[in-house]
């Protein structure tokens, strides 16, 4: 059986790339800024859902998948924070 802190991690690795796979979305098409907001904040609301069903828990590497030099979008910047808080 996988620990709890195991499973919190690879919890957050894959929100974490949800995010930045809707990151490079939106920074190449055109998306609704209140769509991606709120799809963001959905997504932000499941993680935490499922990080408060586990047990309590005791107690950079430089991406390369992208050579453009594109801004991501607020929202994803924000889900991404809060995904490395942890909270």
């Amino acid at each position: 059986m996988i620990e709890t802190q195991a499973m919190r991690t690879l919890i957050r690795k894959l929100f974490e790339e949800e995010a930045l796979s809707i990151g490079g979305l939106a920074a190449t098409h055109k998306v609704n800024d209140d769509f991606l907001w709120e799809l963001c904040r959905n997504l932000d609301a499941i993680r935490i859902e499922f990080l408060r069903r586990l047990k309590p828990v005791g107690g950079s590497n430089e991406d390369s998948r992208s050579r453009l030099k594109l801004r991501p979008h607020p929202a994803v910047q924000e889900l991404l924070r809060r995904i490395a808080e942890n909270r």
